[in-house]
């Protein structure tokens, strides 16, 4: 049977977040990549494309490897139990478990990352911390199963990344150089590290609101995951 893959995409989604390693994992052996959302109809993610599901929560497969990209449109997921349940139903027995960008938020808010190393995108990194997870900053993290990817075109990395796992350094090469991924960005500009203040403030400025919403939706989300835990226990 082939390896079954599937990308959560939802409303202002970051479309670079999936389609990156969408690329990588497509060009994989024996494998489907599935598209999945609550209903079939087109979502429209940030920049006004619109993507297609290929199929819905209660009709996915099971899962081998499931991701959840990033983006602005997490904020409301945080808190939406049907997609949380979607995402800890299929992380219950799929073989990695794995995110983009502020994907892993989503991650964290389904109870997946408690005690688990973690990447995400700069801005967000440390809202991590909410839901028991250690913020790392690197382009890709692997913490037993759960593979974590960075900001946006870490995706890439990520993708590539995963490919050598389910299917050994060769194999994920020879893709990296079918797509031709040999980065030589044209300014250092790229991580807040190199930047520099001005840009990252700027950065930080553009951003203001949709963070100080994610925060919200971040203790919000924590809040609700403890509840959970605590009845769980009982």
């Amino acid at each position: 049977m082939p390896l079954q893959i599937g990308f959560l995409i939802f409303p202002n989604m970051m479309p670079l977040d999936m389609v990156g390693p969408y690329e990588v994992f497509g060009k994989m052996p024996d494998t489907e990549v599935h598209l999945v959302w609550k209903s079939l109809g087109p979502v429209t993610v940030a920049g006004g494309r619109q993507l297609v599901p290929s199929t819905t929560f209660s009709e996915c497969p099971a899962l081998d490897l499931i991701c959840v990209p990033g983006g602005s449109g997490i904020n409301p997921l945080l808190n939406d139990a049907e997609t949380l349940e979607f995402v800890r139903r299929q992380a219950n027995n799929a073989r990695y478990i794995t995110s983009v960008c502020t994907g892993s938020l989503v991650l964290g808010a389904a109870g997946l990352l408690k005690g688990k190393r973690a990447a995400t995108h700069w801005m967000s990194r440390e809202m991590l911390a909410h839901f028991g997870a250690i913020p790392i900053a690197e382009r890709v993290v692997i913490d037993g199963n759960v593979i974590t990817g960075g900001g946006v075109t870490a995706g890439v990395d990520f993708g590539i990344t995963a490919a050598a796992e389910l299917f050994g350094p060769e194999v994920a090469k020879t893709i990296q150089l079918a797509i031709e991924y040999d980065p030589a960005p044209p300014f250092e500009a790229g991580s807040p590290d190199r930047a520099g203040e001005a840009i990252v403030a700027s950065a930080h400025a553009s951003a203001a609101k949709r963070q100080a919403e994610r925060q919200i939706a971040v203790e919000r989300a924590a809040a609700r995951l403890r509840e959970l835990e605590v009845a769980q226990a009982k």
